[in-house]
């Protein structure tokens, strides 16, 4: 059975704001290196907008050559956006309704290598449904005092043991977390 993976850059003081994190050449080779070892993603709505605006090739914005691999990875990932909003989608992706925890376990049991999360909201109701088997945090160096929080509201205590870690010559850590069963 696949795992279902969620990565996430969070600050100190749990934000999650996209806006605060230390964007360098080692985070995108971090990210290009976990989508690289997903079979496919699977993002909440909001996720899906903001990452198809920012990373779908030809980007509109002037990107610096470190970035275009994980650019390129990212584009050609395989993607299922969650959605009872959305009418259609684009950008290597297939629309989910209806039931996430079945289709959630349907995608699990599929052979391959691991299943990607991409969206707070999305983590967090995958978290749960008891669906997420890894966790990986990337902390950085900073403390935002202002923002969402992650998993603020989370209804159970998930145990996590300790898998992985690294540090990067920013000073941000990445953790990688298995859930305990």
């Amino acid at each position: 059975m696949r795992p279902l993976r969620f990565s996430l850059n969070v600050t100190l003081d749990g934000c999650y704001d996209h806006t605060v994190g230390i964007a360098d050449e080692e985070l995108h080779r971090n990210a290009m290196a976990y989508i690289a070892g997903c079979d496919a993603l699977l993002f909440g709505r909001v996720t899906y907008g903001m990452m198809r605006a920012a990373w779908r090739l030809p980007v509109s914005w002037p990107m610096p050559n470190w970035m275009l691999p994980f650019a390129r990875t990212i584009d050609a990932a395989k993607k299922y956006v969650v959605s009872s909003t959305l009418k259609e989608v684009d950008w290597n992706t297939e629309l989910v309704r209806g039931d996430l925890a079945t289709f959630v376990q349907q995608l699990k049991h599929q052979p391959g290598r691991a299943l990607g999360v991409g969206g707070v909201q999305l983590a967090m109701a995958l978290t749960e449904l008891g669906l997420i088997d890894e966790y990986q945090f990337i902390v950085h160096p900073r403390i935002a005092g202002h923002g969402p929080t992650l998993f603020a509201g989370l209804s159970k205590m998930v145990d996590l043991k300790l898998v992985d870690r690294k540090e990067f010559e920013s000073g941000a850590v990445v953790m990688q977390y298995a859930v305990k069963r």
